[in-house]
């Protein structure tokens, strides 16, 4: 299937973060595709294990913060720290709207040089922007330990739903945010966003090979601009047997559909057939000292992966391709992401 792509991430990773009171910024991270989970705690101090009257208190130096699961395969690690400024007043140094103190401090923490360095260039982004009249204080901090809060704070804006919208709305975040942010002149430093639904050829612009490294999850650049491969069996969707389509990573273009995916043995999704043939293209392709039919998306050109001829009926054709070129949609939440006309498929 292409050049091979040596490591493959693992489809969990962790991150950690600090935008105020961890209700708002657990709420805020959880809605973002890619991340699985944020659980609220306590990042830095000195006490062990704290408790929240403690962290309140002020004394122990902790701050309120969050511990962010993602799958790097979806989100990149500078998504998500673009995703905390967008949530956030990075200007305030001593708490985050109606919470003062330095335990409500904006923080991002750390665990690795790469994250230290994505980090520090996103916030001289921001600042270089002039988005902000005042200058940007959000410190970027060596991640040292993380105690998760009580269960009583976890997933808070779900147990106490009402409590939580009336606090938030009294806050002042939405409100600053809204400001902000809502405007798409306001974020102009940003990244072209790549992941969304299809519009239609008219409305779809393929942002540069540069733009979309900084954007992309390493793997699913190397495969989907670079032509390589990811590990088999070890990839987000070779075993997904939900019902859904699956569209291009950067484009949304609608390519396959789960009625259509099979279990091929192979370690990647494989299909008999596309949704429409006219969002695919096919290419000779002469690497590996054979000759391989390849498969990209029409209108962004990702390498998707190849097509064999030795599929099952009705069409004998097997669809071998990359989960990292991929994005999952759910059958529920196809009209709602703009796939409507696609839920025909499924009647």
């Amino acid at each position: 299937m292409g050049l091979l792509v040596i490591s493959t991430p693992s489809l969990a990773a962790e991150a950690y973060f600090a935008g105020g009171c961890f209700w708002c910024t657990e709420s805020d991270f959880e809605q973002l595709d890619g991340v699985s989970e944020a659980i609220s705690g306590y990042a830095g101090g000195d006490e062990a294990n704290p408790s929240y009257e403690q962290v309140a208190s002020g004394r122990t130096g902790h701050t309120e913060a969050v511990k962010v699961i993602y799958d790097p395969e979806v989100v990149s690690y500078a998504n998500l720290v673009t995703w905390l400024w967008q949530h956030i007043d990075p200007t305030d140094a001593n708490g985050q709207f109606v919470d003062r103190g330095k335990q409500y401090r904006s923080e991002i923490f750390y665990q690795t040089a790469d994250e230290k360095k994505i980090a520090e260039a996103s916030r001289a982004a921001l600042e270089k922007s002039g988005r902000f009249d005042k200058p940007i204080v959000t410190d970027v901090t060596k991640l040292d330990t993380f105690y998760p809060a009580e269960d009583y704070h976890q997933n808070y804006y779900k147990t106490h739903s009402i409590k939580y919208k009336y606090y938030r709305y009294r806050s002042g975040r939405d409100q600053f945010l809204e400001e902000h942010w809502d405007d798409p002149s306001h974020r102009p430093w940003l990244e072209k966003k790549v992941t969304q639904s299809w519009q239609g050829p008219d409305n779809f612009e393929r942002p540069s090979d540069e733009e979309l490294k900084k954007s992309l999850p390493e793997l699913v650049y190397k495969v989907t601009r670079e032509d390589a491969t990811e590990r088999a069996f070890q990839n987000r969707y070779w075993d997904n047997k939900a019902e859904g389509i699956y569209v291009d990573v950067i484009s949304g273009e609608p390519l396959f559909s789960s009625k259509d995916k099979y279990k091929s043995g192979t370690g990647w999704p494989s299909f008999t057939q596309p949704i429409d043939q006219s969002f695919i293209t096919v290419h000779e392709d002469n690497t590996l000292f054979t000759t391989r039919t390849e498969v990209r998306s029409r209108y962004a050109d990702s390498h998707l992966g190849h097509v064999f001829g030795d599929g099952p009926a009705p069409t004998g054709k097997r669809w071998c391709m990359n989960s990292a070129a991929l994005r999952f949609v759910p059958v529920d939440q196809m009209a709602e992401q703009g796939y409507e006309k696609h839920l025909s498929l499924f009647e």
